[in-house]
């Protein structure tokens, strides 16, 4: 047997050695791997089940217009510079907005990861804790944020369903009130679960309470500030409109032939109906997409390759770049 490693000695005493790593659990090692892969999975299935039309839509977009595609990628950059708005809208301390837009351009290849924005959400955290913003005002932030921007984007679709005719075609796509009740029957039983959770258990309650009353105190203090209320509001209600404005752009260079009115309400129809599900890459929102845009009259092909290149200008091509700045953002401690 080898004798044991002596422990190096000071003019203090001895000094302890340095305790050995935790080794990455099964489950951990092959978590990230399979939430990353999982869009591409779920992508690849559909594309299966639909070749003809995916082989269209591949084709148009191969012979598209390149201007429209530019214009259609420079309505993605301001989606980030929108995004960058509410974020400094809904925190009452100042952050620089430079390193807070290239967080937000890097936030986007999160997204792969984690659903709902979660991805985008853990970058922002880290971001604003690096700046030295309390973890609790940080993630305070993050829930206005998101909030404010649910609403915003209801908002617009109330004004665009109020302006355009076409919000009768949405009616077949409405799903009648039995297929509603198990969607219904899951979200009380989230909302009790956690009613019982925060009433019951005392450890989870005083976090918990402690993070509401942050959230109250910075929300009055973000509205107190005209400023910030302009980068909140007026941010939370560009980003919806940039958005559908890069769908626009994309589909005007496959010639869809739908009005951007009609292409933008199909945009937010869709969005608001599966923005929340649990499906990282937003592919639920795509398929809804492609459905809404058949709906408002668009032939299947050209609105399946509206929907793959407006995932490709916004999502895939900003992804390797994005991962890029990422890293750099974490080598440089920005993150």
């Amino acid at each position: 047997m080898s004798a044991p490693s002596p422990l190096a000695t000071t003019p203090d005493g001895p000094v302890p050695e340095a305790p050995a790593r935790p080794v990455p659990s099964l489950s951990g090692r092959f978590l990230r791997p399979a939430l990353c892969l999982a869009p591409l999975l779920l992508t690849g299935c559909w594309a299966v089940a639909n070749r003809p039309v995916v082989y269209e839509g591949v084709r148009r977009l191969v012979a598209a217009d390149p201007r429209w595609l530019l214009a259609g990628f420079g309505c993605t950059c301001l989606t980030w510079v929108a995004a960058s708005c509410v974020r400094q809208g809904a925190l009452p301390d100042r952050v620089p907005a430079g390193l807070l837009l290239a967080s937000q351009f890097a936030a986007g290849a999160a997204n792969h990861a984690l659903p709902g924005g979660l991805g985008a959400h853990a970058v922002t955290v880290r971001f604003l804790r690096a700046r030295g913003v309390p973890l609790d005002r940080a993630t305070a932030s993050i829930g206005l944020y998101s909030l404010v921007k649910s609403a915003a984007k209801t908002l617009v679709l109330l004004v665009f369903l109020t302006v355009s005719p076409a919000w009768r075609r949405l009616g077949g796509l409405v799903p009648d009130g039995t297929e509603l009740v198990p969607a219904a029957a899951v979200a009380g039983g989230v909302v009790t679960g956690a009613g019982v959770l925060l009433t019951v258990v005392r450890p989870l309650r005083r976090p918990v309470t402690k993070l509401v009353r942050t959230a109250l105190a910075d929300v009055r203090v973000v509205h107190a500030r005209p400023c910030r209320v302009l980068a909140l509001w007026g941010g939370a209600v560009a980003m919806p409109l940039v958005q559908a404005g890069s769908l626009g752009c994309v589909g005007a260079a496959l010639g869809l032939e739908l009005p951007w009115p009609e292409v933008a309400l199909a945009f937010l129809a869709a969005g608001t109906a599966m923005g929340g599900a649990p499906v990282p890459g937003g592919f639920a929102v795509d398929a809804a997409l492609v459905w809404t845009l058949v709906a408002f009259g668009a032939e299947p092909a050209p609105a399946t390759a509206t929907v793959i290149g407006y995932r490709v200008v916004t999502d895939w091509l900003p992804l390797l770049p994005g991962a890029l700045v990422l890293s750099a953002l974490i080598r440089a401690k920005v993150l």
